[in-house]
């Protein structure tokens, strides 16, 4: 054999390598979530621009740099820390999103879930006094019922679940402020909830001496590796188990997965029932940290939307979604650190929406890329 058929051979061999590469549902989804970083990035820096060009380069490599901004290392560990521990409800959230959406459900109503967690663990540990353990149980039960709800209204009356999760977002964002107003829970003149530290230490979550590898950032506790545990529970009952298949099968065709003798009405409310529970693990795994207080509100929190961005971003993959989760919020909290004095300090918020809203477009950059990948295999079949 000469060394040109040598030379076409391993040519014909690395384009078999790069096709099975490029066709792969991972190498898509991780390559498209780049780019909507890549134009959410560009587009901030854009923005920064407009507003101050001289001190815009600054300003951007300080929104990407975040902890690494700080020049002595405790300090970079320390608000390593306070990202992972901002991370662990985003991702859970992303979970809930995504679960539904494999089972064919579209779950907006997180923020509502969310909500009804809030308040049951913050009640849980400043009126009752409960374990961590306890709290976590119960506000983790009470926002999987506030799904089931939703997934009762699809089952049985045929009510898009995006209509009812949207209703019950805000019954359960008021239903929340009404109950926290309680001298036993809050502090009324500031309408925001006591420190449980002071009142309850025992419902904190669990340290673990985690936190001492964060320069004793005491927020720093055991529901940062649940996030990963959790993550990986989630993606072997949706991929490797008969009861995801179902819940997948039913969300694909219900009239077909009852006709295979599946529980479509069942399996509906089921999804949204465990989809409510992520929603409240996320809730109660940070609220229990005691990082930050409820205080009465007028909006639903935006971690339950910002949730179906990452979703999105992660490419649907619980895996992704914490990679994902953990860029916004990277993102988010190096925003905090501009300097004022050339930018708003709102700005940060709007560069993080920005990155937030170029997520809805990874879809449409898979689509692209499985269409010249499909076209690079064609010619080269022909």
């Amino acid at each position: 054999m000469t060394n040109k058929e040598l030379s076409n051979k391993d040519l014909t061999g690395l384009k078999k390598i790069l096709l099975n590469l490029t066709s792969s549902n991972s190498f898509q989804s991780i390559i498209s979530a780049i780019f909507c970083a890549l134009i959410g990035i560009l587009a901030g820096y854009i923005i920064l621009t407009l507003i101050n060009a001289e001190h815009a380069t600054k300003a951007i490599s300080t929104i990407l740099k975040n902890f690494m901004y700080y020049k002595k290392t405790p300090m970079k560990l320390y608000y390593f820390g306070q990202t992972l521990v901002k991370t662990v409800p985003l991702v859970l959230c992303a979970l809930s999103v995504l679960f539904a959406y494999k089972a064919g459900l579209f779950n907006i109503g997180v923020s509502g879930q969310y909500c009804i967690a809030i308040g049951v663990s913050l009640w849980s540990a400043l009126a009752w006094h409960l374990p961590w353990y306890s709290c976590v149980l119960l506000a983790t039960i009470s926002a999987a019922a506030w799904g089931a709800i939703a997934g009762f209204f699809k089952a049985f009356c045929n009510i898009n679940e995006v209509i009812a999760c949207i209703m019950m977002n805000w019954i359960g964002l008021y239903l929340i402020n009404d109950l926290m107003k309680r001298e036993t829970v809050m502090n009324i003149s500031k309408s925001e909830t006591f420190a449980i530290r002071t009142v309850s230490p025992s419902s904190l979550l669990p340290t673990l001496g985690l936190g001492k590898l964060f320069h004793n950032n005491e927020y720093v506790t055991i529901a940062v590796p649940l996030m990963f545990v959790i993550a990986i529970i989630i993606m072997i009952v949706l991929n490797k188990t008969t009861f995801g298949y179902e819940l997948r099968a039913t969300g694909l065709n219900k009239n077909a997965a009852k006709y295979a003798g599946m529980k479509d009405k069942a399996n509906v409310i089921i999804t949204m029932a465990i989809a409510g529970a992520l929603a409240g693990l996320a809730a109660s795994l940070y609220y229990l940290t005691d990082l930050q207080p409820w205080k009465t509100s007028s909006s639903v929190p935006g971690m339950g939307f910002t949730g179906i961005a990452v979703a999105f971003l992660g490419g649907l993959n619980p895996i992704g979604a914490i990679f994902a989760g953990y860029f916004i919020q990277h993102i988010t909290l190096g925003g905090s650190l501009l300097d004022t004095h050339y930018y708003n300090s709102q700005i940060a918020d709007l560069i993080s929406s920005i990155i937030i809203y170029t997520c809805a477009f990874v879809l449409f950059f898979k689509t692209v890329i499985a269409k010249v990948s499909s076209k690079i295999g064609s010619r080269g079949d022909n």
